[in-house]
């Protein structure tokens, strides 16, 4: 059987501030550091933050991208997933992870949380959304990733 490395998603609002970028680009190291594949929308504000990370650490980055153009990908994705799904991406978004770390957004966060708890995939919050029920907290960057990497392997 051959071994697949841990796929971590992470879901975040499409523009963010500063704290909120630095979180997400700790998020991404973490996860490449770890070994993992990180998995985000692919495009702006967290999702680039934390790709940024994740490359800048030797990782690898996957973007799952809402339009038809590997264009919009940002400049940190390795690999841009196409589908041209607008919003509907969102699930094959959080379906290809093996965990989901969850940082401040709007409604398209929102509907990934749910999707990925519907789908008994664990949601690590961090910053954010630690209200929802099945959601678990996490108070830095470093806890985020090592909760979703325990979370993964269990998967």
């Amino acid at each position: 059987m051959v071994s697949r490395p841990v796929r971590i998603t992470v879901v975040g609002g499409a523009s963010c501030d500063t704290h909120t970028a630095y979180l997400a680009d700790r998020v991404g190291e973490g996860i490449a550091r770890g070994g993992g594949v990180l998995i985000s929308g692919g495009r702006s504000g967290v999702m680039e933050a934390a790709s940024r990370g994740a490359r800048l650490a030797g990782g690898m980055t996957v973007g799952i991208l809402p339009g038809p153009s590997a264009d919009d990908a940002n400049e940190y994705v390795t690999i841009p997933i196409v589908t041209d799904m607008g919003q509907a991406r969102n699930v094959i978004n959080v379906l290809s992870g093996n965990a989901v770390i969850a940082l401040p957004g709007a409604e398209g966060t929102l509907s990934e949380i749910a999707t990925a708890l519907k789908s008994d995939i664990v949601v690590v919050a961090l910053a954010a959304w630690s209200e929802i029920a099945g959601v678990v907290t996490a108070a830095t960057p470093e806890e985020a990733v090592r909760l979703a990497f325990e979370y993964a392997r269990g998967s």
